[in-house]
Formats: structure tokens, C-alpha cells, sequence
């Protein structure tokens, strides 16, 4: 059995009279993700009574653009195409499949799950077409339940970090990759048509699960919880990482879109945050002592307004400067003793002299490229690297002291992953015997030896 693919203009004439039935399926709406095909017999049809769970010899079955088309025999999945155009079904040939914009994955799937061969030839007795929603599934609302905690970071330099209880709202999009795994794993034989709201609050679910970890990996980058709109697409890149194996491996579907409407933290968390960020600010002196004159200057003011004369007022605020520390003639001289360094500047490895520019202005050394957090230099050829396998030879990357290795394949020295959250796993208190076993209890289970 398989799909030959019909020429242009060949419905009309003599070769129409010979095909029984015409399978088509008008404009599939934006929340349904397939639809069963109905046959349109046609008055020159010579097939007007025929079973419509059997699809006849040389019947035409149409494929228009954002759609994908299965016939499905005895339940499971024979042919396939998601080519727009006319095709016609021959029961003689062998199985083919159009696998048209979706690639070659499509076909690797076809193999994998397999197909039903057909009885010496003959149809089967049950055969239906489904028709399947290509285009972009959209308006797909969600917002977080409970808080998302976030790191912010105040003082990347001095290590100024604070967590944050974040909750997210918006929509999301996707779309239908791989249509064979999604009859396989969700819809299976559908009476009319299958529509999104019987599989939403499921996705719903995941894709707020996924979003705690992708949104760690988000901060790991150093972006604020207010700028995650802006880097809308590589949020999407990290929930898609998070939602392979759940959504585009077991369901042939893959977000497509994400886009944060709302982002928002508690008000005290806020007054918070802005705190740290002026109190970081005060570690340069002379901004220490800019503060000050600006904070002297407002005392002044109320001071010249104190309703027990302003004399008093004065004496107050004169009170408060004696105990309160450094002034601001102190910051600015230590200010001032402080070298004014470019943000820009480096010291070269070679003379020690500090320069600006891509090379150094005393000796000529270029200036080192700045390395990664994480990154790593590969034993075997010396390639830096920032993932777990060099890019180069793929060797693995080495184990620091203490560290340990997440089942998400993330490397870590902490007690949680800092890809996934995950606490690390308990440590292993398995010892060896002398005589080679290897055991967890005081005793050896094999000589009986007791544990050095």
C-alpha cells in the first residue's frame, strides 16, 4: 500500500472516474490538533455505498498547506505526509511516506514505531485518515501558582547576592513536530477531531515545573528578574532543554514562543534590593561621601525648621556628625588616595603595567582573553572549555576536590546542582576489604573482616 502523488489537473476526465472517493479537510481551527477525514463522494463517484472505515483502491486524499495527513489501519500509523497536494492511495505498492517540511526525523520515527503490513495486499478493516494541525498552536496562558525564588545579583565582584520570590505570567506557544509520535502517545483513534483544551492543563503543568530551573540557568547568566522580556528566546531555549524528553521525544511537540507579560516581586523584597544596590554603592569612598553631603544637606534644611528654634536643630545635627563616624572630607581624601582605574584596564601578565587597549602600551603582550567562570583547559589538548566535554576531543571534564556529578550531568562542589536544584546525594560509605569485597556494614559480607 502506499501514496502515489497525483498530477496536476489529472482529477478531471476519465482517471477522476476511476478514483471511488475524494478524502479532504477544510481550515483546521487554531485550538484543534487533529482532525479525523471525512470522504467528499462526489455525484461521479461509482463508490456511493462503500464503508467509511475503508478506503477503496485509487481514492484521492488531499493535503493542503499547515497540515499533515496519517492513514491509520487497525490502529496503527501506515502512511504519512505532510506535503501539500493530491495523492492517491494504491493498495499494491509498498508504503512511502512525504515527509515535506518536517525533515528526516519524521522518518525515523515511521521506522521506529513500525508499520502494518497489509493482508496479501488487500485493505484492512478499519482504516481512517487524520488530518493534523502543523501550524503555530497560540494564546496558550500561564502564570505561576507559587513563587519562583530568583538570584540577584547586587555586587557581582564581591559576591552581593540576594534571592527573590518571583512570579511569572503570559503565553506560550507551540507547535505539533512529529505528528506520528503524537497519534502514538496522546490522541490515538479520534471519533471527530481532538482539540487543545484536553491536553493544556497537563502541558500547563510541565511548563511551569520546567521553568524553575530553566530561570536559574537564566540568573546563572547574570540577567535581573525585570530584563527576562527582553531575553524572551533564550528562556524558550532553556524550557525546550528542560521539555525534550517530555514534550518533543514522547509527544512530537516543541515550545515555540514565550513571551512574560508580567514579572514581579514583593514591594519589601524591592525596598530591599534597592538598599543593597545603594549600600554597594557606598563601598567607593568618594560616592560615601557624596551621600553624605547630600544627607547633610537635607538636615540642614529640617534643622533650620526645628519648631524648638533653629539653634537647636543645629546642636542636634552637630551631635549626630560627632558620633557618626567618618565625614565627608575624610571619604573624599580616601577617595583621592585611591587610583582612578578605567573600567576597561588590565594588567599585563608579561611587565605588570596596566593598559586599556588590545595590547599592552609598555611591552606589546595582547591582552588575555577574559575566561568564562567555568571554564576549564582540557588536558588532552588544551582547548578551553565551559561545558562537561571538551568541543575539541571530547574528553571529560576533570573532577575538582570535593566535586560532584548531578544526574543532569552538571559538575558541582556545592551541596545543590547548580543547573537543577538538585541536593547532592548522600556520601557513598561503602569501604573495600582487604580481600577485595566491597561492603557498607562494619563487617566484611565476604571474609568477615571487620572495618579498619
Amino acid at each position: 500500500m502506499g501514496l502515489i502523488k497525483a498530477i496536476s489537473g489529472a482529477i478531471g476526465g476519465v482517471l477522476a472516474d476511476q478514483w471511488k472517493e475524494f478524502f479532504y479537510c477544510d481550515a483546521i481551527s487554531a485550538d484543534t490538533l487533529v482532525v479525523r477525514g471525512q470522504k467528499q463522494i462526489t455525484g461521479r463517484s461509482s463508490n456511493t455505498k462503500g464503508n467509511d472505515n475503508i478506503i477503496s483502491n485509487g481514492s484521492v486524499i488531499a493535503v493542503a498547506d499547515g497540515q499533515a495527513m496519517a492513514i491509520v489501519e487497525q490502529g496503527k500509523v501506515v502512511e504519512f505526509c505532510a506535503e501539500p497536494g493530491e495523492f492517491k492511495w494504491d493498495s499494491s505498492t509498498e508504503p512511502s511516506i512525504f515527509a515535506g517540511s518536517l525533515g528526516t526525523s519524521i522518518l525515523d520515527t515511521f521506522k521506529a514505531i513500525g508499520r502494518r503490513i497489509s493482508y496479501g495486499g488487500d485493505t484492512g478493516k478499519d482504516q481512517r485518515v487524520y488530518y493534523f494541525n502543523l501550524k503555530e498552536i497560540t494564546d496558550n496562558k500561564f502564570g505561576t501558582a507559587n513563587p519562583i525564588p530568583f538570584r540577584i545579583v547586587i555586587n557581582e565582584e564581591l559576591g552581593f547576592k540576594l534571592s527573590a520570590d518571583l512570579r511569572v505570567s503570559g503565553v506560550y506557544s507551540y507547535k505539533i513536530v512529529d505528528p506520528i509520535l503524537f497519534y502514538t502517545n496522546v490522541c490515538a483513534n479520534v471519533t471527530t477531531e481532538y482539540r487543545k483544551n484536553e491536553i493544556d492543563s497537563m502541558m500547563k503543568g510541565e511548563l511551569l515545573t520546567a521553568l524553575q530551573p530553566a530561570l536559574s540557568r537564566i540568573a546563572a547568566k547574570g540577567i535581573q528578574y525585570y530584563e527576562i522580556g527582553a531575553h524572551s528566546t533564550e528562556v524558550r531555549d532553556e524550557l525546550s532543554a528542560e521539555l525534550n524528553t517530555l514534550w518533543r521525544e514522547k509527544r512530537g511537540i516543541e515550545i515555540w514562543s514565550f513571551n512574560p507579560s508580567s514579572l514581579t516581586i514583593p514591594d519589601e523584597q524591592k525596598k530591599k534590593i534597592t538598599e543593597w544596590e545603594e549600600n554597594a554603592m557606598t563601598l567607593n569612598p568618594n560616592v560615601g561621601a557624596a551621600r553624605i553631603v547630600g544627607a547633610t544637606s537635607d538636615a540642614m534644611r529640617t534643622a533650620a525648621g526645628n519648631e524648638g528654634g533653629a539653634m537647636n536643630g543645629f546642636i542636634g545635627m552637630n551631635m549626630a556628625q560627632g558620633v557618626g563616624g567618618a565625614t565627608a572630607t575624610n571619604l573624599y581624601a580616601m577617595g583621592a588616595d585611591q587610583p582612578v582605574v578605567p573600567a576597561n584596564a588590565w594588567t599585563c601578565p608579561t611587565c605588570g603595567k596596566s593598559s586599556t587597549g588590545k595590547f599592552c602600551a609598555e611591552c606589546g603582550t595582547k591582552k588575555p582573553e577574559a575566561k568564562p567562570a567555568n571554564a576549564w583547559t582540557c588536558p588532552t589538548c588544551g582547548t578551553v572549555a565551559t561545558g562537561n566535554f571538551c568541543p575539541e576531543c571530547g574528553t571529560k571534564k576533570p573532577a575538582a576536590d570535593g566535586a560532584w556529578t548531578c544526574s543532569c550531568g552538571q559538575v558541582n562542589t556545592g551541596k545543590f546542582c547548580s543547573a537543577c536544584g538538585a541536593k547532592k546525594p548522600e556520601a557513598d560509605e561503602s569501604w573495600t576489604c582487604a580481600c577485595g569485597q566491597v561492603n557498607k556494614g562494619k563487617f566484611c559480607s565476604a571474609c568477615g573482616a571487620k572495618k579498619a
